[in-house]
């Protein structure tokens, strides 16, 4: 009989960045969906990707000095690797500069096209290049809604795509099936959008070269998110494998992040049914970690990154802590001392204390057999036990169910934490030393045995590499990943055979030295050796790189003339008719300094809101390229190329704080 399939996606992952926590979160969930699917007898395919077309990327390009094909081999690599060094191994793997994905997205809105859904016509309007969203309705300053950045006027002649004639259909689909988007609060978001009237959506750009072509006009790409979103497709044969597509689509749940949520549930739908292709099962849009109340942002310069968890604590750690400690489809808080916290008290002290001393008392006790039940010998504890352990497989099965991973493991932890008590209650350590107690003594060991091989099979699909090993020292030579996920896991216990020598899972970890490692791995990351600043600083008005070096030394009262404050940077343009130049609204604390900059070759705007800088204050205005300029923003000039690097900061400094 063939099995049931289940095909689950993350997000085409953007090339702009290196991947980090964010990332990671949703890639973790995947796999541990997939990995739980598999072991309920589904036949999984999991995928994901990189998006490495549209402007954000041909400008991070520009600004690394190479051409947007080697910038995106370059990031989409580093998600692969990333991908390996935490056992994430995803069936398909899509990038959309690969000549299958071309042909698919051509075939999906050719079809829409001929249906009559698609046309041309002009776009003249704001456009954020952060989001790469067209914003019909901008804040004030012409901000995005979404990310508050600076949009950007764009005119231009498009394709349009008649996301307006779906409304009907879309409001529909959302009523027929509720469980479409997930969480609800993300579902009642998408119907107060839809609600509110659709426009028309342009799906092709003119004013740069770097997507997918337009078939049969040379001047026309594909907007990035029409392209993007068809990469589900693309990975299960769209346009070249149609028994494959026809195996797996439609999608059984896209799981995205909260911020690109109107793509999916909007959009993406509503392009499927202009070209007559089936609908994905659900999307489900989970929160977001933040740090410090705020979300993780490169241009905030709160990026936390998994390898340095992983590597201290180990891959397990890291995926038991992001799923243990966010209620999944919400936000939640990322601290280093609950990570930590939780290691040494869940993992350590919970799970690899409960595996040790388990074990370990088999070996000594009864020679390394693994006990067996005795009837004669069981109790009303015995059986509150047994009846705890069937209860805890039922319920975190249907937490599994819904997604419910906290919870989940928190059922779990319930049991390990009853075990433990339920071996201090009855003390085999006591009970050996009397030979009249040793058909007691097995009793209490089976349960503890037994119960441990429950939790073991439940914690699976978390902690996939401590498990598998706990199932080794338990007397198991089968891999773990083939056994079987049923409401009663209680049966199947193994009679004779022996445990194998214990070997601690979780060691107990020093916090303080586990932080700095942490805490100097992250550093690295952040600011690579091999990214030298130069002596002095290269900036808007300061000399140019290639100057004479050593000037004349200074006393400390001429350094004490320079006043150089910290600044939040609020808003960020080009300046018209200059390459290098950008204007800066900065926030010094008691005022908001307009300050041009020579950066724009290394940052792009949308980049630098909420970054902090250094601001020297108290240099006289000057204009560059007719703007004003009122101070000086301070950055490292990078050999070869002089490419300038800002100065910033890694620990929380407040704007206007001065630098002495």
């Amino acid at each position: 009989m063939a099995k049931p399939k289940f095909y689950i996606t993350t997000p085409i992952y953007y090339v702009n960045a290196r991947p980090h926590l964010g990332h990671t979160y949703t890639t973790v969930v995947a796999d541990t969906i997939a990995r739980y699917k598999r072991m309920r007898g589904y036949d999984v395919v999991l995928l994901t990707g990189t998006d490495e077309h549209g402007q954000k990327v041909e400008r991070a390009a520009k600004a690394a000095g190479v051409s947007p094909q080697e910038f995106a081999d370059r990031i989409s690599a580093e998600y692969r690797a990333l991908w390996r060094e935490l056992d994430l191994p995803v069936d398909r793997f899509v990038r959309t500069t690969e000549p299958r994905h071309e042909r698919a997205v051509q075939m999906l809105f050719r079809k829409a096209q001929d249906q009559g859904y698609v046309y041309k016509g002009g776009y003249e309007g704001q456009y954020c290049v952060f989001d790469e969203m067209y914003v019909d309705e901008p804040l004030s300053g012409n901000l995005c809604p979404e990310c508050k950045r600076p949009t950007e006027r764009v005119r231009e002649e498009n394709y349009f795509f008649k996301l307006s004639a779906f409304q009907d259909r879309l409001l529909e689909l959302y009523e027929k099936q509720p469980d479409f988007i997930q969480p609800d609060t993300r579902r009642n978001e998408v119907l107060a959008f839809v609600r509110g009237g659709l426009r028309d959506l342009s799906i092709s750009r003119t004013s740069f070269k770097w997507g997918i072509p337009w078939p049969g006009e040379e001047k026309h790409i594909f907007y990035v998110w029409s392209d993007a979103l068809t990469s589900y497709m693309t990975g299960v044969g769209y346009a070249d494998d149609e028994v494959e597509f026809e195996k797996y689509w439609p999608a059984d749940m896209h799981l995205i992040g909260k911020e690109i949520l109107r793509f999916h549930a909007v959009y993406w739908p509503a392009f499927l049914m202009a070209a007559g292709e089936a609908l994905p099962k659900r999307v489900f849009a989970h929160g977001w970690w933040l740090f410090a109340d705020e979300k993780m942002s490169k241009s905030r310069g709160n990026m936390q990154y998994p390898q340095p968890i992983a590597r201290v604590l180990g891959i397990d750690a890291l995926r038991y802590f992001l799923l243990r400690d966010m209620v999944f489809g919400q936000d939640g808080n990322f601290s280093r001392d609950a990570l930590l916290t939780r290691y040494n008290s869940d993992l350590a002290n919970g799970l690899g204390n409960l595996t040790s001393r388990t074990i370990t008392m088999i070996e000594q006790y009864l020679g390394g057999r693994v006990p067996a039940r005795n009837p004669k010998e069981e109790n009303d504890r015995d059986r509150e036990v047994a009846e705890l352990q069937r209860g805890t497989c039922e319920e975190v099965l249907r937490y599994y169910e819904s997604y419910d991973f906290s919870r989940a493991l928190e059922s779990i932890w319930s049991l390990i934490a009853e075990i433990d008590k339920y071996l201090v209650e009855f003390q085999p350590w006591v009970l050996v030393k009397e030979k009249s107690k040793w058909g007691r003594l097995e009793m209490v060991l089976y349960t503890a045995y037994d119960a441990l091989r429950v939790v073991t099979l439940l914690a699976h699909p978390v902690l996939p590499h401590a498990t598998q090993k706990i199932w080794e020292q338990l007397g198991n030579s089968t891999p773990l990943a083939s056994q079987m996920l049923g409401n009663d896991l209680t049966v199947g216990h193994k009679q004779g055979g022996h445990v194998n020598k214990p070997e601690g899972v979780f060691p107990r970890v020093d916090k303080k030295e586990a932080f700095e490692r942490i805490e100097a791995m992250e550093e690295e990351i952040r600011n690579p050796a091999s990214t030298t600043p130069a002596a002095s600083g290269s900036t808007a008005g300061a000399a140019p790189a290639g100057a004479a070096a050593g000037p004349a030394k200074i006393g400390i009262e001429d350094f004490a003339k320079i006043e150089m404050r910290v600044g939040v940077v609020k808003s960020a343009e080009r300046v018209a008719g200059a390459d290098k130049l950008l204007k800066l609204l900065v926030d010094i604390g008691e005022e908001v300094r307009q300050v041009v900059a020579g950066i724009a070759t290394s940052y792009a705007p949308e980049d630098l809101i909420g970054k902090k800088v250094v601001v020297v204050a108290n240099l006289a205005p000057r204009k560059l390229r007719g703007v004003e300029s009122n101070g000086m923003i301070v950055a490292a000039s990078v050999a070869p190329d002089g490419r300038p690097v800002l100065c910033t900061f890694t620990e929380d400094v407040p704007a206007g704080a001065r630098l002495k």
